[in-house]
């Protein structure tokens, strides 16, 4: 029987940072995938104060958020930590706070022009319907999601002007070792799916192509779901 429970999103990168962490750290769970915005009621019902996943159950704790997640998981299994130093804890506030949000905004923006591969995000989803009734309802729950993220064409443009600095300080993080290293941290793992989810978008993997930010989430995010089609105007991107 399941130790703990993990509420997500389908295809969300916190979402699949804590699985990572569970699994490093041995613990038997089971996942229940909440739908896109949906989601912020859902767990104030299932009594968690915070409308954000990840949410974990774990040995009768509520648990909330990439960070917490990952201190509670050290607390309870010994073994390498997941926030061995504040470099690391530094690190992840860092992809928490300026990094996490822009793959968001980007996705939702992008499958708000073209949802044909919607389908796609929705690989091993555990929302307890079939993909294809799941995918068939998207339209409304995309809309919803850009408004919820602010994924409006104002913040899309200034996330895109700003990514190439972004991937450059990722960079900066695997030359110092904070990230990169034996056993994957918090930080690793905040950051790797940021940049995997990224690299589902045709108009953003030009940018990560034989760069050791790709190389970094392939390596500790592997099989990342989803693929979305080339949607930005090309004057977006030049920018």
């Amino acid at each position: 029987m399941a130790k703990a429970t993990l509420f997500g999103v389908p295809a969300s990168h916190p979402t699949y940072a804590a699985e990572l962490m569970l699994r490093q750290k041995g613990v038997d769970y089971r996942r229940v995938d909440l739908v896109a915005v949906v989601h912020r009621g859902v767990l104030r019902v299932l009594g968690f104060p915070g409308i954000t996943v990840p949410a974990l159950r774990l040995e009768g704790r509520r648990v909330q958020g990439t960070r917490a997640i990952a201190e509670a998981l050290d607390g309870a299994r010994p073994g390498a930590p997941l926030v061995p130093d504040p470099a690391v804890a530094a690190a992840e506030a860092w992809a928490d706070q300026h990094y996490q949000a822009v793959p968001r905004r980007l996705v939702w923006n992008a499958l708000s022009r073209d949802r044909s591969t919607l389908a796609t995000f929705l690989t091993d989803a555990k929302l307890g319907v079939p993909v294809s009734v799941a995918a068939g309802l998207g339209g409304p729950v995309i809309k919803a999601a850009v408004r919820a993220n602010e994924a409006d064409e104002a913040h899309v443009r200034a996330d895109l002007a700003k990514l190439p600095e972004l991937i450059h300080h990722v960079h900066d993080l695997l030359r110092a070792g904070t990230i990169g290293g034996e056993h994957p941290n918090v930080a690793d793992y905040q950051i790797a799916t940021s940049t995997a989810l990224l690299a589902t978008m045709d108009d953003i993997r030009p940018m990560l192509e034989d760069r050791p930010t790709l190389d970094h989430a392939r390596q500790v995010a592997p099989g990342y779901p989803g693929h979305v089609n080339r949607v930005f105007p090309q004057d977006w991107l030049q920018a």
